[in-house]
């Protein structure tokens, strides 16, 4: 297998965990966030109210992006984002952003699943808003494979009743920002039959769902670096996007945490090189900015990461 290194762009750098790094600054929206006349639409269909096997006694609401080129005669590459209620409007504004790409031929044709957390109510309340469901945490930064169970087994099957989704994993893409981006880590480390790109906005690769003691203990996203440091190689893709004024709190430090789930990838693809092993390398890219933990500047970097992971499959 090829390997692939991807370098970080930016304009400001500066010594951090033993090397440097660039700091991308002026990170602001492009015209693929805005509607443009020459993009066709598509279609946004939702949402959709869903009670998952694998967190019973929670409902959630889940969208449909059908791009305006979607035929049902060709299999669609997959985008599934979390926190879906945030993901199509806002900073965000990822349909929008699908719209104008797709018409300009720069990703594939591509259908969108935006799903949001579950909520401990027999019915999604109408007024989340912006809010987080109150079973966020229990899914997104908990490290067992239920939530990619959710997704894999139950999502998208029953989005498959209506639309030919594509099979293949690396056609598939699973994304979101802060625990939305964790989770998204998480199915595609449990499931890469199934996802094999994840794009990573303000990651909380931190302590949320770590238990220390007892028989209920439990890993939590501070513990990533060193599972991929011991555990084989998965043949995962991954854009990290993360701020230098994100989050230091009683979890951890954000943007550190950040670092060192590349840090970590680094060493495995290197240490595989040096002993000249067979198999699978890690291929991510990383831009990190002068930002703080919000989703204006993962949203604004969305196109060049969508561009980034399909762009050998566009015709």
């Amino acid at each position: 297998m090829k390997v692939a290194f991807y370098f970080i762009v930016g304009v400001l750098s500066f010594q951090c965990l033993s090397h440097e790094i660039t700091i991308r600054k002026n990170v602001e929206k492009t015209a693929y966030h805005h509607k443009q006349e020459s993009s066709p639409e598509g279609r946004l269909k939702g949402p959709f109210e869903f009670h998952s096997k694998a967190f019973p006694g929670t409902s959630r609401h889940y969208w449909i992006f059908v791009p305006a080129q979607y035929n049902a005669a060709s299999p669609a590459n997959v985008l599934v984002f979390q926190d879906g209620h945030r993901a199509i409007k806002g900073s965000l504004s990822v349909p929008r952003v699908m719209t104008n790409l797709i018409a300009k031929k720069e990703i594939p044709i591509t259908i969108g699943i935006f799903i949001t957390p579950g909520n401990r109510s027999s019915h999604f309340p109408e007024d989340i808003i912006w809010r987080n469901p109150d079973n966020r945490a229990q899914e997104y930064d908990v490290m067992d494979d239920r939530y990619a169970r959710l997704v894999v087994d139950e999502i998208l099957p029953e989005v498959a009743k209506s639309y030919n989704l594509t099979s293949d994993p690396e056609k598939r893409l699973i994304g979101g920002t802060s625990s939305g981006a964790i989770a998204a880590f998480t199915v595609a480390w449990h499931r890469p039959e199934a996802f094999r790109n994840v794009y990573s906005a303000i990651g909380s690769y931190v302590s949320i769902g770590f238990r220390a003691y007892g028989k209920n203990s439990k890993l939590g996203g501070q513990d990533y670096p060193a599972l991929i440091r011991r555990e084989a190689i998965r043949p995962m893709k991954v854009f990290f996007q993360d701020g230098n004024a994100d989050l230091d709190n009683e979890w951890g430090n954000w943007f550190l945490a950040n670092q060192q789930m590349v840090s970590a990838l680094a060493y495995v693809n290197r240490n595989a090189n040096e002993k000249e092993l067979s198999g699978p390398r890690y291929q991510y890219k990383a831009v990190w900015t002068d930002g703080k933990h919000d989703d204006s500047h993962g949203g604004a970097i969305l196109p060049e990461a969508l561009k980034w992971f399909w762009d050998k499959d566009v015709h």
